[in-house]
């Protein structure tokens, strides 16, 4: 259980991430911003409290297994990963730069941190099953580790996803454990106009899959469903994450056209005002 003082740790570097995130954008000119800003607290959850990692050895051979599939929103995970040690902050200022380490989709070649190179959508629930399904070749029931996958909804409109769910739910990889951000936003519009999921748990329970359904911004609300997920014996779960895009800024919150846009500066000033309002209240 998550601790009152744990939460507001938690919660305090969530709002620095976010801030980190805003100002990467706003140099970059170009890249997305909802999902990273909506995905900015499971980001934070899993590397400041769940995850089993290791910012001075990120080859360390021990430890979980992250994937992200929908690499779009890799501005949070950068912020993310440099708020928690894996390298500077000051290099955020490089996002989507040329010869940058830090580009517009995660490079495992170029950023050794990040497990698997992602751009594009519904490669990345495959991956993580094979990788699942390697630690139950290779260790079996000693195996330890849990392989995390971040998805997006809009991504389920990929055939390429039901595969992988197909596969890790035929084999019953229980050390696999899928996130889905579940915001209702894509590059168009709302996805619930344009190709609707539901009934999207029950597409997954018809899978062999066990099924979480959570508020993406409840700590105690994920802590508990990860651990839920961890004490499965038969069956890999996905955590169906209700989040909400452009988290923290009220002009970006829920509204799709901040997909894969930018704040300029004027924007980025009130975004970084009111996340930092929001600070003093935690």
């Amino acid at each position: 259980m998550l601790t009152d003082e744990k939460v507001r740790e938690l919660t305090l570097q969530a709002n620095a991430i976010r801030q980190s995130t805003i100002e990467e954008l706003l140099l970059a000119k170009s890249g997305h911003s909802a999902g990273p800003l909506g995905m900015t607290d499971i980001f934070t959850y899993f590397y400041f409290h769940a995850l089993r990692h290791d910012p001075k050895r990120p080859d360390w051979a021990e430890r979980d297994r992250f994937v992200l599939s929908n690499g779009h929103i890799c501005p949070g995970l950068y912020a993310t990963l440099a708020h928690a040690g894996y390298f500077p902050v000051e290099e955020l200022k490089t996002l989507r730069k040329l010869g940058s380490r830090l580009q517009g989709h995660p490079h495992r070649e170029w950023l050794s941190c990040v497990e698997t190179s992602s751009g594009p959508l519904g490669s990345g629930l495959s991956q993580a099953a094979g990788m699942a399904l390697a630690d139950k070749m290779d260790y079996g029931a000693t195996a330890t580790r849990h392989i995390y996958c971040f998805i997006s909804d809009g991504e389920l409109q990929e055939g390429n996803s039901w595969e992988g769910i197909m596969f890790a739910g035929k084999y019953k990889l229980n050390n696999l454990i899928t996130v889905i951000d579940y915001n209702n936003i894509q590059i168009e519009g709302l996805v619930s106009d344009i190709m609707p999921l539901e009934p999207l748990a029950d597409k997954w329970k018809s899978f062999n899959w066990h099924v979480i359904e959570v508020d993406g911004h409840d700590f105690r609300a994920i802590d508990e469903a990860v651990e839920q997920a961890k004490s499965m014996s038969a069956q890999p779960t996905v955590i169906i994450a209700h989040t909400i895009p452009g988290k923290g800024v009220s002009y970006m919150e829920r509204n799709y056209k901040w997909h894969g846009n930018p704040p300029n500066a004027e924007q980025a000033a009130q975004a970084i005002a009111e996340l930092k309002e929001a600070a003093l209240k935690i």
